[in-house]
């Protein structure tokens, strides 16, 4: 057995392109949707790979009353704010920032997150772009004319999926739309760059690291209330 920390992005609003959210209420309608969207995306991956080989993986931060009372916070706590020293899924390190009781190192506890496909993303584009022709891209409508692939790096993946799956049934199963680092198609709206730049959100990464010093971190707490920090703390420790 595993325990898997999928989940807590979209609970939280961890991933990067949440830099852009324009609002609470955005927040909160994306977080929504990503949980709905789980089973067809992490957990079905999740799944998938670890059963292949015999092993069980747990998601404790899906857990029902959990999420119950992670999604009954006000997401103006889970807006990323720079100018407030707080990053992605703030509120939950937040929880764990408990100075008589060290659960992680603040360097560990306040680093950025890491989007796994971050360091290869580039090399699958550029790979892609050489797999497949400009003509196959043109003429992308009428070989694939449902969720029809808008780039190079897209068309090789459904060429590699039509190859395993040909059937019908099976390719119109597959969800699609517009995407940005993991987004839903509403919050592409949150930034028009991201209509020519997919990957814009990358971007964030980079600036955001420049407010987690250690000599800013203790600034992290500052407005926090005491008992978001210990019904999450309280709600993690039941389930672990």
């Amino acid at each position: 057995m595993i325990i898997s920390g999928a989940g807590s992005d979209e609970i939280f609003g961890g991933y990067l392109y949440f830099h852009k959210a324009p609002n609470k209420e955005e927040v909160h309608q994306e977080t929504c949707q990503k949980i709905k969207a789980l089973h067809l995306y992490d957990c079905l991956r999740a799944n998938k790979s670890t059963s292949a080989w015999g092993v069980e993986a747990r998601v404790p931060f899906l857990d029902k009353e959990f999420i119950n009372v992670a999604m009954s916070i006000d997401p103006e706590w889970k807006m990323i704010r720079p100018d407030l020293g707080r990053i992605e899924k703030w509120v939950l390190r937040n929880a764990f920032d408990d100075e008589k009781n060290l659960y992680l190192p603040k360097h560990i506890l306040y680093r950025q997150k890491e989007q796994f496909s971050d360091s290869w993303i580039d090399g699958l584009r550029d790979h892609a772009n050489k797999q497949v022709k400009d003509a196959t891209l043109m003429n992308a409508s009428f070989i694939y004319p449902e969720n029809t692939p808008t780039t190079k790096e897209a068309c090789y993946y459904r060429t590699i999926f039509k190859k395993f799956f040909p059937k019908n049934a099976a390719r119109l199963k597959v969800p699609g739309g517009p995407s940005v680092a993991c987004s839903t198609a509403k919050a592409v709206e949150w930034d028009a760059a991201w209509a020519k730049n997919p990957y814009a959100a990358l971007g964030v990464h980079a600036a955001a690291y420049k407010g987690t010093e250690d000599a800013k971190i203790e600034n992290l707490m500052n407005g926090s209330p005491q008992t978001l920090q210990e019904r999450i703390v309280e709600k993690t420790a039941i389930i672990a």
